[in-house]
């Protein structure tokens, strides 16, 4: 379910490949939960409507697992650009980057070193993640803060794209 494969850059065809592409799809347990909110809502629903209960549950559930896949941010680098979620930045003006590689660096990165300004694409389920410096003089935002499972491959899709641009 996670598409967090490194790709080659060059190919043949109309798109060319990304050079790297993650969606932050939540982990087991969110999709046993909504799972479990389906039979929940069935249960509920089976006292007052015993016939539409199961199709209600279905319902939920579907639903829910719908909603978790549309709102699971894409990280990207392709066409000497950085995607994270809705932004997209040159790669041309990044700077430093950094992995992140535990959840309690994560956390320091996002509590006592966040700078108010940083984008930040963050998903909890996704505990690491990749600081990366901004050199835009014209950019309010001193850097970007993003989850993925992935870091390293990450930090070197970026310099690779980088040093191609």
């Amino acid at each position: 379910m996670n598409d967090a494969s490194p790709r080659p850059a060059g190919t043949t065809g109309s798109a060319p490949r990304p050079v790297y592409r993650e969606r932050l799809l939540p982990g087991p347990g969110a999709w046993i939960a909504a799972v479990g909110l389906g039979v929940i809502v069935a249960v509920v629903v089976l006292p007052l409507a015993p016939l539409v209960a199961p199709g209600a549950g279905v319902l939920v559930a579907a639903g829910t697992i719908a909603a978790l896949v549309v709102t699971a941010p894409v990280i990207e680098v392709s066409d000497g650009e950085l995607r994270a979620g809705s932004a997209q930045i040159p790669v041309g003006l990044l700077g430093p980057v950094t992995p992140v590689f535990s959840a309690e660096e994560m956390r320091v990165q996002l509590g006592p070193e966040l700078d108010a300004r940083a984008y930040v694409c963050l998903r909890s389920w996704a505990r690491t993640g990749l600081r990366v410096e901004l050199v835009d003089p014209l950019d309010p935002t001193p850097y970007w803060l993003v989850s993925t499972r992935r870091p390293d491959d990450l930090a070197a899709a970026i310099e690779e794209a980088t040093a191609d641009a």
